[in-house]
């Protein structure tokens, strides 16, 4: 699947009923009923993550010309992504209203209002919209569009840098429970500074290597700083009665975290889904003959019934079409288990299940024992499916001190770490050399390590990558 990739990836999204990319508008896609189960799914998990401590909110759409302005290094950063708003009806606005690229600019105003004094603090937000940018290079589903259609950001305000701090650590410890819930592997690097988010002190992200060994940034997580705050005059009133600027975060995923999943656990058959976010955790497959038929379908209802009791998704595939032909459906789809079921299976008190992640069959007793052993099937599935994709990561990191060894080792579908003195200059050389991009510091340097450019004092471990 490596070689092909990108043609498996198109096929599959048409294939699974994921996503129809022939809507009129270039890099706009339709969720389609299978993909959107396993986006909402997705986000049901980051939801129960946020909700701990976060409140959900919804802003508009729409940005005015003149908030988005505000910040110049911000604005400047998205200048060329903007889509405006001109005209209402006929008659000219007054002021062009931008579709937003993201919403900072947009809910930093009513920040402003709302954030009087320090009991108003921390003020912790985060909403699920979508997001317009006027992407240039070539779009594809899920990961590179010009309408996401999944964006969930989360934005912070706080009385100290210190608490500013902690909500980054917060958030670093939120993704990775988020994508370990889906056995996704992750980079997490700090973006040098010409890749950081625009009005960010700094920005931390989360990539995955793909299975064509390019990298896919699926969350970001940035220190705003008091940037923003002066800008849109953020401020409050401490105990002592002075008035302070907040401190600010935002961090955010997107449909990015579906074309993960899809990507890293697919194989040449198909989908492979994690059982958290598959719409069906196990698909029920009656074997019907004549003789005997209301039987198997009367235990199948029963079995489908006892299996939601205990809080699982399932269906029957009780269609009129040969089994083969389901088996092979289910395979594309990425049910995490199926169990068949026939007359001679139920005479002899069995059913026969088989785990989409390994294809090996196995004998079920119909008996009291059947829910949870079930159960364990769906979470061992789980943990070979994180554990594979831990060792591909694993497999695909490759260090080396030898700048002219990097282009080989990434066109090999290498992610390449090397030591970098964390000089911008140098790390400019590396991409200008070499071609490829920086994602980040992944890691402090070992002791007398020198950077692959300079030659001096390392103070990094730099990731170095073919991004999406």
């Amino acid at each position: 699947m490596v070689e092909n990739f990108s043609e498996w990836f198109h096929d599959i999204l048409e294939e699974a009923n994921i996503t129809d990319s022939r809507y009129p508008i270039k890099g706009m896609a339709i969720w389609m009923p299978y993909g959107f189960k396993i986006r909402k799914y997705m986000l049901e998990q980051i939801k129960e993550l946020l909700d701990k401590d976060h409140d959900e909110v919804l802003f508009p759409l729409l940005v005015p010309e003149g908030e988005l302005a505000k910040e110049g290094e911000h604005v400047k950063g998205f200048e060329e992504e903007v889509y405006w708003v001109t005209k209402g009806g006929r008659n000219d606005l007054n002021e062009k209203l931008a579709l937003r690229p993201t919403s900072e600019t947009a809910i930093y105003p009513m920040y402003a209002l709302w954030i009087r004094s320090h009991i108003d603090l921390p003020i912790k937000y985060y909403q699920v919209v979508n997001t317009f940018r006027y992407e240039t290079k070539h779009t594809r589903p899920l990961i590179r569009v010009r309408e996401i259609t999944t964006f969930k950001e989360a934005h912070t305000a706080h009385a100290t840098k210190e608490e500013c701090d902690k909500q980054i650590e917060d958030f670093i410890e939120i993704y990775k429970e988020f994508f370990n819930r889906f056995g996704i592997p992750y980079l997490i690097s700090k973006r040098p500074v010409w890749d950081t988010f625009p009005g960010a002190d700094y920005t931390m992200a989360f990539d995955i290597i793909m299975p064509d060994g390019k990298t896919l940034q699926v969350g970001t997580i940035h220190n705003l700083g008091q940037t923003f705050a002066k800008t849109f005059d953020i401020t409050f009133e401490d105990k002592d009665g002075e008035h302070k600027y907040v401190y600010q975060t935002c961090a955010g995923v997107s449909d990015r975290v579906v074309a993960s999943i899809i990507g890293i656990h697919g194989d040449e058959k198909g989908l492979r889904l994690p059982p958290v976010v598959s719409p069906n955790q196990v698909t029920i497959i009656p074997i019907l003959f004549k003789k005997g038929k209301e039987e198997v379908m009367a235990k199948c209802l029963e079995i489908k019934e006892s299996l939601e009791n205990a809080g699982l998704r399932v269906n029957i595939d009780d269609r009129d079409i040969r089994p083969g032909k389901k088996f092979y459906d289910w395979e594309l789809k990425g049910t995490p288990l199926k169990l068949e079921l026939g007359p001679r299976d139920l005479e002899n008190n069995i059913t026969i299940a088989m785990r989409r992640d390994e294809g090996e069959k196995i004998k079920l007793a119909l008996d009291d024992s059947l829910v949870d052993n079930i159960k364990d099937l769906l979470d061992k599935s789980y943990e070979n499916l994180k554990d594979s994709a831990w060792k591909f990561q694993e497999e695909h990191i490759k260090f080396t001190e030898n700048m002219d060894e990097i282009a080989d080792l990434i066109e090999d579908g290498n992610v390449v770490a090397v030591n970098w003195c964390g000089d911008e200059d140098c790390g400019k050389q590396i991409e200008e050399k070499t071609g490829y991009d920086v994602l980040g510091t992944y890691k402090d340097a070992e002791d007398g390590a020198k950077c692959i450019v300079s030659g001096k004092d390392a103070k990094y471990v730099a990731l170095i990558a073919k991004t999406y």
